[in-house]
């Protein structure tokens, strides 16, 4: 069987993630330690025993959830006889999961990783006043209509589609006045449920041109190498190696849209027949089985899920 290993975003953070992963595996304690080092805090304390209102702040949910996915796939790898280049055909990864994807597929060394991500944080944080923009899921909603009511919510302001999960789930993201009317326009052209988000910063939008340019400049700064197997990119929804272009493309990733059902479907067309959710939480198996019931997803983030996965490699 063809697999990828998806890695998830931001959301699926706890309070407890990664304690019994470091409970179980020394090579998981290793990740944990290495990532505190390069940060020089206790991010895995702050991981295992919160406080929550600390561990969602975007600056440490974003190095503490690649965190996890990395222990989890060190673990498959060292412990479990996991060969990525025999046994992955692609990686991708959901915004941040991204980068994950790109450590697990050592493109990037950890300590680089997490300070990418904690900048990543910082600079989107700091790119838009708390208040000034906001995030919306329209659910039972496709692509094309999503479209029409972000360019009729706009009036001056930005509205953009930050995300095509597939399965009907479009996110707009912009200024918060603007996701209102979309949300109000929503409604009236038939849009199943209309969610605003609970985000400290509109994500994937113009607004977040401040912090692309944050971004490429910390990018420049760090090497990174070509990707033991292909990484399917957020925003072309296709398959990169060279190390330049992988770059560019973080970078154009902060404004971008994230064609995660697009990214799905490469994977699918190229082969795949299981992704693997490698990390906290499960929102990436639950998109995939909107996407293509076709396609096998599984989820692994604990002790006895790697235990169970690594009998059917």
């Amino acid at each position: 069987m063809t697999r990828a290993l998806v890695f998830p975003g931001q959301g699926s953070q706890a309070v407890g993630m990664g304690r019994e992963l470091a409970g179980a595996f020394a090579t998981a304690r290793d990740v944990f330690a290495e990532i505190d080092e390069a940060l020089k805090q206790s991010l895995s304390r702050l991981m295992f025993e919160g406080p929550e209102t600390d561990l969602v702040l975007t600056e440490n949910a974003q190095p503490a959830l690649m965190a996890v996915s990395l222990a989890v796939a060190r673990v498959l790898e060292k412990d479990g006889g996991l060969d990525l280049k025999r046994h992955v055909a692609f990686v991708a990864g959901h915004s941040l999961g991204e980068y994950s994807a790109l450590a697990a597929a050592y493109a990037l060394n950890l300590a680089d990783t997490a300070r990418l991500l904690k900048r990543r944080g910082l600079a989107m944080q700091r790119a838009v006043p708390v208040g000034v923009g906001a995030m919306a899921a329209m659910l039972g909603m496709e692509l094309d209509l999503a479209r029409e009511i972000a360019k009729a919510a706009e009036q001056g302001e930005v509205c953009d589609i930050a995300n095509d999960n597939g399965g009907g789930q479009v996110v707009l993201s912009g200024n918060a006045t603007a996701i209102e009317r979309a949300i109000a326009i929503a409604a009236e052209r038939g849009a199943k449920r209309s969610i605003m988000l609970p985000v400290s910063a509109p994500f994937h939008c113009a607004l977040m041109k401040p912090a692309a340019d944050e971004m490429q400049e910390a990018l420049a700064e760090v090497k990174f190498g070509e990707p033991w197997v292909p990484l399917v990119a957020n925003v072309s929804a296709a398959p990169v190696q060279d190390p330049t272009e992988i770059k560019r493309l973080l970078v154009e990733q902060v404004t971008g849209l994230v064609r995660w059902r697009e990214c799905v479907l490469t994977m699918k067309e190229a082969g795949v027949h299981e992704l693997v959710e490698v990390g906290s939480g499960r929102v990436l198996g639950g998109l995939t089985k909107r996407i293509d019931r076709d396609l096998k997803s599984s989820s692994i983030g604990a002790p006895a899920e790697i235990e169970v996965f690594l009998k059917t490699i």
